[in-house]
Formats: C-alpha cells, sequence, structure tokens
C-alpha cells in the first residue's frame, strides 16, 4: 500500500469503462488518514480525517469533546507526520489536564465518527449546555448562507467528495469554512478555527453539507451555535437534542425552501401553521 499524502487531495489513475469502451483516466480524490489526538502525551482518539487545517481540528475536537474550555486551555500544541499517520499532540493547562487525565478513554473511529470507544450509554448522550438567544434571522438569510457554502468549497470543487461546514451572518456572509471527508471533523475543525480567531457563532448559520445527527448538534451546542442550518435532514434524536439546547435546527435546506424542526422564533418570516414535533418545538416549510 502507498503511503499517505499529506496533500488533501491526491491525483490517481483510473479505468474508465463504459458500454462500449476502457479508456485510461485519471482522478482526484480527498486523501484520509488516522489523526490521533494527543493530550499531554496520551492518546485521546484516533481519528480518520483529511490532512488538512489540522490545528483547527485540534483545538475544535478539544472544545466540542468537552476536554477545554477555550483555546487559552493550550498551551503547546505539535502536529507531528510519522509513516502511519498523523500525531496532533497538545499540552493543556494544569487543571484541565488533571481533569482530562481522570477520564481518560480510548477512542478509535472510522470517518468523522462521534461515539465509537464510548463505554456507557450516559457518555454517548451526556446533557447539552443550553445556547443563548442569539440572533432573529429571516428565510432569505438561511437561503443566502446554504447558497454559500458550494462555491467555497475549494477542495470538493476538484475531489467531490468532501463534507463542509461554515459559519454564514448578517452583513458579512459566509466568514469561515473548513472541509473534511468526515462531517464530524468538518465541524470541528470549523470550530478550532472560530476559537483560534475569537470569533462568535452566537448570532450566525451554522450551515452544514451533511445530514444532522445527535453528535453534530452536540458539537454545535458546545461552541454556542444558535442556529444549524444542513442540506440534509436531522435525525429525530437530533432534533430532541436541538430542543433542549435552545438550537434552531433547519433541515432539508434547498434554494426555494427549508424546514425548521426547533425554535422557528429566530425565523422572523417563519410560517406557524400549529404542527407541533414530540418535543412542541415547531416544523416548518418555508418559501
Amino acid at each position: 500500500m502507498a503511503p499517505f499524502s499529506i496533500s488533501p487531495l491526491r491525483r490517481l489513475a483510473a479505468m474508465r469503462v463504459g458500454r462500449a469502451t476502457s479508456v485510461a483516466t485519471a482522478r482526484v480524490v480527498p486523501e484520509e488518514t488516522a489523526v490521533a489526538l494527543v493530550f499531554d502525551g496520551a492518546t485521546h482518539a484516533v481519528m480518520m480525517a483529511s490532512p488538512a487545517d489540522l490545528e483547527d481540528y485540534a483545538v475544535g475536537f478539544a472544545l466540542t469533546e468537552g476536554k477545554i474550555a477555550a483555546p487559552d486551555d493550550i498551551i503547546g500544541m505539535d502536529i507531528v507526520v510519522h509513516e502511519a499517520g498523523i500525531e496532533a499532540r497538545l499540552w493543556l493547562e494544569a487543571l484541565c489536564g488533571r481533569t482530562n487525565a481522570l477520564r481518560r478513554r480510548a477512542m478509535l473511529g472510522p470517518t468523522g465518527c462521534g461515539l465509537c470507544g464510548i463505554e456507557s450509554l450516559e457518555q454517548a448522550l451526556p446533557p447539552v449546555p443550553r445556547v443563548d438567544e442569539g440572533a432573529c434571522l429571516t428565510a432569505a438569510d438561511v437561503a443566502a448562507a446554504v447558497a454559500s457554502l458550494r462555491p467555497a468549497q475549494v477542495l470538493n470543487a476538484e475531489a467531490a467528495a468532501l463534507h463542509a461546514a461554515g459559519l454564514w451572518r448578517q452583513g458579512s456572509g459566509l466568514v469561515v469554512v473548513r472541509e473534511d471527508v468526515g462531517r464530524h471533523n468538518a465541524l470541528d475543525k470549523l470550530a478550532g478555527a472560530l476559537a483560534r480567531e475569537g470569533t462568535s457563532v452566537h448570532d450566525g448559520i451554522i450551515v452544514l453539507t451533511s445530514r444532522v445527527s445527535v453528535e453534530m448538534v452536540q458539537k454545535a451546542a458546545m461552541i454556542g451555535a444558535t442556529v444549524v442550518v444542513a442540506v440534509s435532514a436531522p435525525t429525530a434524536l437530533a432534533v430532541r437534542t436541538a430542543e433542549a439546547a435552545g438550537i434552531t435546527l433547519v433541515g432539508i435546506a434547498r434554494a426555494d425552501a427549508f424546514e425548521v424542526f426547533t425554535h422557528a422564533h429566530r425565523i422572523t418570516d417563519a410560517h406557524r401553521d400549529g404542527h407541533q414535533t414530540e418535543q412542541g418545538a415547531m416544523a416548518h416549510a418555508v418559501c
């Protein structure tokens, strides 16, 4: 097996087979490698990810997994490339380091997996923090956020196989975007980039190219996101978790319509039709 490349994209030979002909061709594909998240010399997780924006990934993972409260809790970081993969080595402020040592667990995950290695049901579904109220938005804002994401996906434009997560704001547009083969990783990278820049998420929209599983909502809540918009559907558990966290969760977002599953009051021109979810949240189609 050829060694992985530290570039996030790689051009590989392929054979294009049609009904009548077969021709040699080449295809740009995303690279994928094992990334070990190492805190104070102990490996806490090994995830499969794109080898890009790894400093952002390490900080974002530490934040969304509750290992740190702020980037200042990290006193040192190194990205170390090995033959078999990459280590993101973080050294934590003393109190954070002791806390993490007490609750350390090993986690080995496939691409973007956020739950592998969890030792109990309680660990898989911890209580999520409740977010602040945040800004009011319009249906046009949601549509603009969704429309802004695909043109900003530089890697996906070449390989057509990467997820993205971005922060969109009224008056500013798409502020930051990060890409990865894993949807959880893309959100972690975004979280890390925003934290390292000191950029707040509470008055903007977290926009995603993926479906919304419960881990995505958990991660969004950990960074204080008030609105999450995705092009695909959420799971029922993700909806329940967003309701509990106070997050406005929008799915099936297209150019002409989207569906609001929780806390629709932040979308000022949402049409209220009286239909309730299990949690009493409104789900609306907005055109």
